[in-house]
């Protein structure tokens, strides 16, 4: 049943241009699915190794403009994916090493000063990122001759990249590493006890949070075909980080649910609220009061809540049909 509903599942999200038609609706469907492939990057940090970030954002800033000048300055597609994730795998690494060294409050505050000061480098050194103008590029790659411009192609692209970080997700925390790296947010000092090394075990996590991040980033230049200091702003990481609370935290489905949440508010709700701002507070809000863990796990806890408060009703209708019967 899981294999036939994954199966259902892809089918539909790979219909969804032709199901939507609109090309505007099109790229909103990009935008959750990029916004997705953020989140669940996030969530490998916060969810599963319990460090809680609010400066991702500069980490998904920091491959698109290195994606954008590596373009500019004249390097193939190919190149220019490479090297935007290998500048931020050693981004990554750099604010792991310097984040570590706190946890809790101090974790967050941590990433907090880094990607301000990230922000700060995109804002301010005006020859690399431009300043306020931003970076923009010539445009979106054609992998194995097939052109990625129509909103269409980049959506099916898109997935294909979603379907990679959701299965590396699935595999990651099905793993001994994953199971090791739950240790260490539940139990950190019986695992350094148990002679694991927890500090290594957060950096890689944080390393492969970066990662997907960093693809995300990319896909963003690609999809928007331009890169502002907007992009790695504090309110972006805020954003990313409610996806992932509101989702569900250490959840496969939970950032994704929250990520669709999120870009339908901004893109599609804003256009008929004007203080849809307000309406995405509430929902939140809404979220927390009554689904703690996150909109899937409790949409989840409500259908087996439904289910066992039908079997009594199923069962007293089998006895009286049973005496119905020997009558």
């Amino acid at each position: 049943m899981k294999r036939l509903a994954l199966a259902a599942a892809l089918a539909l999200l790979a219909g969804v241009p032709f199901l939507v038609g609109s090309t505007y609706y099109v790229n909103v469907a990009s935008q959750i699915l990029i916004y997705a492939i953020f989140a669940l990057g996030v969530n490998a940090l916060v969810g599963y190794a319990g460090l809680v970030s609010l400066g991702h954002a500069g980490l998904f800033g920091v491959a698109a403009y290195a994606a954008a000048r590596i373009m500019n300055a004249g390097y193939g597609h190919l190149a220019v994916a490479a090297g935007a994730l290998a500048v931020t795998l050693a981004a990554a690494a750099v604010f792991a090493v310097l984040a570590l060294r706190g946890t809790g409050l101090g974790f967050v505050m941590i990433t907090v000063a880094l990607g301000q000061i990230v922000w700060g480098v995109a804002y301010r050194w005006i020859s690399i990122t431009n300043g306020d103008n931003g970076v923009s590029i010539r445009g979106r790659p054609s992998p194995l001759g097939l052109s990625l411009a129509s909103p269409a192609a980049f959506y099916w692209a898109s997935l294909l990249v979603f379907v990679a970080a959701l299965a590396a997700m699935a595999v990651f925390n099905a793993s001994p590493f994953g199971a090791s790296v739950r240790g260490t947010r539940d139990q950190p000092r019986r695992m350094n006890a148990l002679g694991y090394h927890v500090w290594m075990i957060r950096f890689l996590t944080f390393l492969f949070s970066g990662f997907w991040s960093g693809v995300a980033g990319v896909l963003y230049l690609y999809y928007n075909q331009f890169v502002s200091p907007q992009v790695v702003a504090l309110t972006a990481s805020a954003e990313a980080l409610l996806m992932v609370i509101s989702g569900g935290t250490g959840t496969l489905l939970g950032p994704v649910a929250g990520a669709a949440l999120v870009v339908v508010m901004k893109n599609v709700a804003s256009a008929y609220i004007e203080r849809w701002n307000f309406v995405l507070g509430a929902i939140f809000v809404v979220i927390v009061v009554f689904m703690p863990e996150g909109l899937v796990p409790g949409v989840a806890r409500l259908g087996r809540w439904l289910a066992r408060a039908r079997q009594p009703r199923e069962a007293v209708a089998v006895t009286a049909a049973r005496r119905e019967a020997e009558r």
